[in-house]
């Protein structure tokens, strides 16, 4: 099956206390989103790639592609006022239903080629695939003025990419709209029927929120190195 990347990038900088969106800012060396661009291309050179952005950032990315000399083919698409609408929009270019797509955070620069490499091998035979992580703190459920314990093993904590056969989750966004609230796409291709299938993502691919995160993504590269 062809495989096929959204790489969802609407974000701003509101938490990272920056005027620059957060797929924008510098991480060692080069913007966050051009390493999430990397790794899949690292997986693949065959994967075909769809950026979603929001209008008013398509010159920042043009800039950014010739001032990194950006070669990959990249299908762009325009960004929605919510990520259920990006993601939809992002679906919209692919034509071949009979495909597999990963949907990924652009702000989780640092995912492993051999986590998207499980993610579509996955999704293949479940028709879908989830990056989870288990819990490592402990957990307490807040009633009021309230609080109790709860079993952190029976919860597993829910990342990107979220890998699916095309035409089950085209399905699903057709179906429904982002009125329902939905928190990722494992959310709407579960209201739509879908058993959804989770598999071991990994503590590293961390999602770039807050400023403090960019320095845990500056770590992570460091480390990689050395190794």
């Amino acid at each position: 099956m062809k495989e096929y990347a959204i790489v969802v990038a609407g974000g701003s900088g509101a938490r990272m206390q920056n005027e620059t969106p957060k797929q924008f800012l510098p991480l060692a060396g080069k913007p966050v989103l051009l390493h999430t661009i990397d790794a899949f291309v690292t997986y693949s050179s065959d994967i075909t790639i769809i950026l979603v952005l929001p209008s008013i950032e398509i010159l920042r990315w043009e800039e950014i592609c010739n001032a990194f000399n950006v070669s990959t083919p990249i299908i762009l698409a325009e960004g929605g006022a919510t990520r259920f609408q990006s993601v939809k929009n992002g679906l919209y270019k692919i034509d071949d239903d009979e495909s597999l797509v990963a949907i990924h955070d652009g702000v989780r620069p640092l995912i492993q080629p051999e986590i998207i490499d499980a993610s579509f091998r996955l999704a293949s035979i479940h028709g879908c695939a989830v990056a989870c992580t288990r819990l490592k703190e402990s957990l307490r459920i807040v009633d009021k003025d309230h609080t109790k314990t709860t079993d952190r093993t029976k919860y597993r904590s829910i990342q990107t990419p979220q890998t699916f056969q095309t035409k089950l989750i085209k399905a699903a966004y057709r179906k429904f709209n982002d009125a329902q609230g939905f928190t990722d796409d494992a959310s709407v291709s579960e209201k739509n029927g879908q058993m959804i299938s989770l598999f071991e993502g990994s503590y590293e691919n961390i999602k770039i929120t807050t400023p403090v995160d960019l320095q845990f993504a500056e770590a992570i590269i460091e480390n990689r190195k050395k190794r």
